[in-house]
């Protein structure tokens, strides 16, 4: 049905070049007469539902975890209702990642550090959602916006022009696009799953290797930690900062700006075997001044946001932030070895995070990390082995997350054609059936890209 769309028969100039030309018969109008701002304050803490946007979908933040990074009070967060949209409008600058457009399904509040808008004078509020994302998806939105952060204001976008299909073309591209997202979204959960399940089936192999060895007849010794169990009896058990060093940098951050520095690590570089830097660099005095450190290379990098399990090799310096924590392996200790220990160390990290929003780690949790240390033989043994079982696994899955990254592709640019009028849906919208339609949105997963969309508050008072 997809390939069948065509194109509508007659198109107008939209003078803006993300939206090209629109349909004939669409209606031109700037975005305050489409959108207006919300300004409705939790003045008194009329409501109490907290939401949160992460990657792209307003979700509601569950109580346990409405401690540590939020203000003491609600009162500053604005109320939004259903039918609203949602914008990030912060850090514009450095962050061309995150999905910053959600659409609102349940009355609460969210941070006023965000945008909220309401659709108005005909405009369907899922329309004007889709029109606002594929402003955000195809990267538009960082052409507006100011200040040293570039900050986006509703004032900064009210005169652009919006393109507004009549009501009845508004519902049949709605309706198509809940239908054709569906689809897309099953296909992406299905593999998904095939992921995690090979996800699940290396960190076995890793955990198996890394605590027990390659000999299954070694004699075993009680390790006295729980999630180690028993261990080769000719291993260290140890914690971290007897084999390595450990730094933590402080949670301010330098401005991220393109100097000739050091390259600036985030979270979005994390999880492969040698960490790919990001294209913001760092002069090291800066990075200094506000207590940032720079790894050097042969580094293992830790993400202490969301779930553990992930950890790289630097092979050059780099700068990092509180986000992200530094072992760097002592003479009888291989990078390699300790990555993979870094890997298995979940549990502990999940049992000593300080925080339910984010599971933070101080600098003594760290140090005292519990480490099994082989014989350095036997630990390039165990990297060469680990290197070897887990490559097909690992093709497999690179193979899928390529495949889902193209489908989620696939579904932006259909999303584009169609509600910028690059392509008319009416006839198949009309030839849908109706029990197909309420297909549940792609689950949000944690991996990096939602990891890095931390919610942003406000200052206590």
């Amino acid at each position: 049905m997809i390939a069948d769309l065509k194109p509508y028969s007659k198109y107008k100039k939209s003078e803006l070049q993300w939206l090209g030309d629109v349909p004939a018969h669409w209606d031109l109008r700037p975005t305050f007469g489409a959108f207006a701002p919300n300004s409705e304050r939790n003045d008194g803490l009329k409501e109490k539902t907290v939401l949160s946007l992460s990657y792209g979908r307003i979700v509601i933040k569950p109580a346990e975890k409405l401690h540590g990074l939020v203000p003491e009070s609600f009162e500053t967060y604005q109320i939004v209702n259903p039918g609203d949209i949602v914008l990030r409008t912060t850090d514009l600058q450095n962050d061309h990642t995150s999905l910053r457009v959600g659409f609102v399904n349940n009355r609460g509040i969210i941070t006023s550090a965000y945008l909220a808008l309401r659709a108005i004078r005909g405009v369907d509020p899922k329309f004007g959602f889709q029109f606002l994302n594929v402003w955000d998806t195809s990267k538009a939105i960082y052409g507006y916006g100011s200040g040293l952060r570039q900050g986006l204001d509703f004032s900064h976008f009210k005169r652009m022009s919006v393109a507004i299909p009549p009501a009845d073309e508004q519902d049949a591209i709605v309706r198509f696009l809940d239908w054709a997202n569906g689809r897309l979204d099953r296909a992406i959960r299905a593999k998904r799953k095939v992921i995690a399940l090979l996800n699940e089936q290396k960190q076995a192999i890793i955990h198996r290797a890394v605590t027990r060895g390659l000999d299954p007849s070694v004699p075993l010794k009680p390790s006295g930690i729980p999630w180690l169990g028993e261990v080769p009896n000719n291993w260290e058990v140890t914690v971290a900062k007897r084999v390595c060093s450990v730094f933590i940098p402080q949670r301010d951050k330098p401005e991220l700006n393109e100097v000739e520095g050091f390259p600036w690590v985030t979270l979005e570089n994390i999880g492969k075997t040698f960490v790919k830097t990001s294209r913001f660099y760092v002069r090291d005095r800066d990075a200094q001044a506000v207590g940032i450190r720079t790894a050097p290379s042969d580094s293992v990098l830790a993400s202490c946001v969301g779930r553990f399990g992930i950890a790289s090799i630097t092979t050059e310096p780099v700068v990092i932030n509180q986000q992200i924590q530094a072992f760097i392996p002592r003479r009888g200790l291989s990078k390699f070895f300790l990555r993979y220990s870094v890997l298995v160390a979940k549990p502990y990290f999940e049992m000593h995070g300080n925080s339910t929003t984010l599971a933070y780690v101080d600098r003594e949790g760290f140090e005292t990390m519990p480490l099994l240390v082989p014989p350095l033989s036997e630990q390039e043994g165990i990297v060469q082995h680990l290197e070897k079982a887990t490559a097909n696994i690992d093709s497999a899955i690179s193979r899928l997350e390529r495949e889902v990254e193209l489908l989620r592709e696939y579904r932006a640019r259909i999303v584009a054609d169609v509600v910028t009028g690059k392509l008319d849906v009416r006839e198949a919208a009309a030839k849908l059936p109706v029990e197909e339609q309420a297909i549940e949105p792609e689950e949000i997963v944690e991996d990096e890209s939602e990891m890095i969309e931390v919610e942003i508050t406000e200052p206590v008072g």
